[in-house]
């Protein structure tokens, strides 16, 4: 399965953004699709995933209460609702498919390439 994440920008404190992750090649039924980021410096952080029919939403306690991910499969994307950004939200964030439902980046077998998220204080 090939993701393609889109969505990122340039933002400022407080604003909101939403990020989707576009999925072809494969049958996405059968995959877990999950967020991460990584900023400057960083390791690569598990922000959300849901269970294989949209269900089952878990987050890093980095963004919970302010992040939301959502799965359309008859459209075969996932986004993430980010409100409330803060400066510390920057960092390049991917989409990851994993046959598995798990928070561990080493579950995830297949990842999108990354898009940037900004935000200015």
């Amino acid at each position: 399965v090939q993701l393609q994440a889109s969505g990122g920008g340039l933002v400022q404190a407080g604003a909101s953004l939403r990020l989707s992750c576009a999925a072809s090649g494969g049958t996405f039924r059968n995959y877990v699709v999950g967020w991460f980021r990584q900023g400057p410096g960083k390791d690569r952080e598990f922000l959300a995933v849901t269970d294989k029919i949209g269900g089952s939403p878990m987050y890093g306690d980095s963004v919970k209460g302010r992040f939301t991910i959502s799965r359309d499969s008859s459209k075969n994307m996932v986004y993430l609702q980010m409100n409330s950004l803060k400066p510390e939200d920057t960092a390049a964030y991917f989409c990851a498919a994993s046959y598995r439902y798990g928070s561990s980046p080493t579950l995830y077998t297949y990842w999108g390439q990354g898009t940037l998220v900004t935000v200015s204080s």
